[in-house]
């Protein structure tokens, strides 16, 4: 708009054509299952299939991180936020990908762990 005092503190430069970028956000997810090649995990927000993340176990486990393809996700329901808006709850499979030696080690480490029911933290 012309007379309008920019507000920025940098120019913008419009950008021609259609050129992709990336946004990453931190989706907060429940862990429902975990094998030595994927997971099933509980969350609010949409993860698409055949899309790949970035996955980290909580620190409880060891924070491994790892990447993760999503193989399926679908509505399972809805949950209510403190402030009482209802969001859709999705259930995704992911599978491994990339896993290189030291995390297949990790890896299985954890699950050993959860199979005998211990989710003590790793010290």
């Amino acid at each position: 708009m012309a007379g309008t005092p920019e507000r920025r503190n940098a120019i913008r430069i419009l950008v021609a054509g259609r050129l992709g970028a990336r946004a990453r956000a931190t989706l907060e997810v429940r862990l429902l299952d975990l094998s030595k090649s994927g997971t099933r995990i509980e969350h609010s927000g949409l993860l698409r299939p055949g899309a790949t993340y970035t996955f980290e176990l909580p620190p409880a486990l060891g924070s491994l991180v790892l990447t993760a393809k999503v193989v399926h996700s679908r509505v399972v329901g809805t949950e209510a936020t403190p402030e009482g808006e209802r969001l859709l709850l999705y259930q995704s499979g992911l599978t491994f990908v990339g896993i290189t030696a030291q995390q297949q080690v990790g890896l299985g480490a954890v699950v050993e762990r959860l199979s005998r029911g211990d989710s003590h933290p790793i010290v």
